[in-house]
């Protein structure tokens, strides 16, 4: 792995665990291995132009996780429900961490910089337009599926805030049962 390659996953780690402002460069410089040098090097805007290709990457990264959740479960309303159980383990067993920089950040800096809300704007953008493709490929129909994007997505989302605010998975799988019954309600009106 290259050093621009390591700066970019490490500051989407420490973004993950503690959000944009909290993230010096002295600690992205250890956490990556590498000099202060590379940093600005490789990003000439420096710890914002590094947060900005942190959060498209791991955008680009996370959503191809719905496929890889939901693919397995011929029962896409089943497979949601799955998906925010697993993550309400997956939150569970890391202690509570937080599940998704790109949510993080654009809570945390929304108005304060707007380079870095554009960024996460670019990621949530994408991730509603793959979602809708994938749903509609599961079955729904285009506005449907748009819909059903922004809901399961805004419940994720949400979810992983007050789980890790609360200590308690409670929020992901009342989440999830939420979406998941949208989505079954959905395709019995079809078959109506």
């Amino acid at each position: 792995m290259g050093t621009e390659e390591r700066i970019v996953l490490a500051m989407a780690e420490l973004m993950r665990a503690q959000g944009y402002a909290a993230t010096g460069v002295n600690q992205l410089t250890r956490a990556a291995n590498a000099p202060m040098g590379s940093l600005y090097h490789h990003f000439k805007g420096g710890k914002r132009e590094i947060a900005a290709a942190a959060l498209r990457q791991t955008g680009a990264v996370y959503i191809q996780l719905l496929p890889l959740l939901l693919d397995p479960h011929e029962d896409l309303a089943a497979g949601i429900e799955a998906a925010f159980a697993a993550a309400a383990a997956d939150m569970r067993d890391t202690g509570w961490a937080n599940m998704c920089p790109v949510g993080t950040v654009a809570g945390e800096v929304a108005d304060a910089e707007p380079r870095l809300r554009e960024a996460a704007a670019e990621v949530m953008t994408h991730w509603v337009d793959e979602a809708s493709a994938y749903l509609t490929g599961r079955g729904l129909s285009g506005a449907d599926a748009r819909d059903t994007a922004f809901a399961l997505l805004s419940a994720l989302e949400g979810a992983f805030v007050m789980a890790r605010t609360l200590r308690s998975t409670e929020p992901l799988l009342a989440a999830g049962r939420a979406v998941a019954a949208r989505v079954a309600a959905l395709r019995a009106a079809r078959e109506l």
